[in-house]
């Protein structure tokens, strides 16, 4: 007889053996220092929160260009990489796994953060009815000029060189971000990509970009440490689709043909409802991509118990109760409920907010 799994449960998911199904989900907390150089302080942060059976970093640039918040880290310089290897460090010290999750924002930034003050990348030239984090506050990001078809494959060689990185820095593996309304998702999507190339129009053509960085990046670490998330239904950074279902059918069919480690889609509507479109079937994702499925988005212990017990995924992931309990898989043990967060502390700063939330007394 077959025992019901739950969230306490080990599981393989491509190369990789977890602990448990809890997944900390990426959080910008826009702490790096100079250099985008990961904080000394990202030690404990991850340290604090390795009892998660997986880590998935704060979005990391693969490039200058693919910069759109103020003190975010990057995976593409040898001092970035440098810093990250303590980080890595800890977490597997403290018997945990993390992977890093390779951004690019595409038109989701702002001219003071691109390199010589040049207007963000994007498919096409469509500003963002959205803000980014500046100068410890939020401001409106800048016009994107939309790239050249020739230009694309230097992009798709970022993430693949991302991705060498990201394991010489001694992450477990990669997720590439494709949701949220950064780069990989306005490719994907209508709204935002109006290409009158190969790489716009029918769903077939607008999934070839996001088919060529998974292919280099398959390529570059294999595919049992790469995996991707997605955010079909999410307006986040002002990204639409006329057809999403059609649109994400297409793009996990893509992903199906990889045989990724993962696929971590935000159900709903990033950090608001989960029925914002209430006939989206991510069954319907998870069967095309056949890849573990990690659930994300307004999780909580009962929901998350359930969805694990029915096998309608394999790993649930958590965002912000991270943030305020460094011990989430221990709180959802002891079925303790989760700190408050400090909102006043979520972006920029020092340890205040970041390493010193506490965790549960043993006793």
């Amino acid at each position: 007889m077959t025992r019901t799994p739950t969230l306490f449960d080990s599981v393989q998911i491509g190369d990789l053996h977890l602990a448990n199904r809890i997944v900390m989900a990426p959080l910008t907390r826009n702490r790096a220092v100079e250099g985008n150089v990961p904080s000394p302080l990202a030690v404990d942060y991850y340290r604090q929160r390795a009892s998660a059976g997986l880590i998935v970093s704060e979005g990391t640039q693969i490039s200058p260009e693919g910069q759109g918040y103020e003190a975010t880290p990057g995976i593409y310089s040898p001092a970035q990489v440098a810093g990250w290897k303590p980080i890595t460090a800890a977490v597997h010290a403290a018997g945990g796994k993390i992977v890093a999750q390779l951004w690019h924002v595409g038109r989701v930034s702002h001219v003071s953060l691109q390199p010589n003050g040049a207007a963000p990348l994007a498919p096409s030239a469509i500003r963002a009815n959205t803000k980014t984090y500046l100068k410890g506050g939020f401001d409106d990001v800048s016009e994107p000029r939309a790239l050249e078809a020739s230009e694309i494959p230097r992009i798709v060689a970022q993430y693949a060189a991302a991705a060498r990185n990201a394991i010489e820095a001694g992450f477990d593996g990669v997720e590439l971000h494709g949701a949220n309304g950064y780069l990989i998702d306005q490719f994907l999507r209508d709204g935002t990509n109006k290409r009158p190339d190969a790489y716009g129009g029918p769903v077939e053509n607008r999934v070839r970009f996001l088919r060529e960085v998974i292919a280099a990046t398959v390529e570059a670490i294999g595919a049992g440490r790469v995996g991707i998330r997605l955010s079909p239904v999410s307006p986040a950074s002002d990204c639409s689709d006329s057809n999403p279902q059609a649109t994400f059918n297409a793009a996990a069919d893509v992903i199906g043909s990889f045989g990724l480690a993962f696929l971590h889609v935000v159900e709903g509507a990033t950090g608001g409802p989960r029925d914002i479109v209430p006939d989206f079937d991510f069954a319907e994702i998870r069967r095309r991509a056949r890849a573990p499925y990690i659930a994300n988005n307004g999780y909580d212990q009962a929901l998350a118990e359930e969805t694990i017990a029915s096998g309608r995924a394999d790993l649930i992931s958590f965002g912000r109760p991270f943030i305020s309990n460094p011990d989430v898989v221990e709180r959802l043990r002891r079925h303790a409920p989760f700190a408050p967060i400090n909102r006043d502390t979520l972006y920029g700063g020092g340890a205040e907010g970041y390493t010193d939330y506490p965790a549960l007394d043993p006793a």
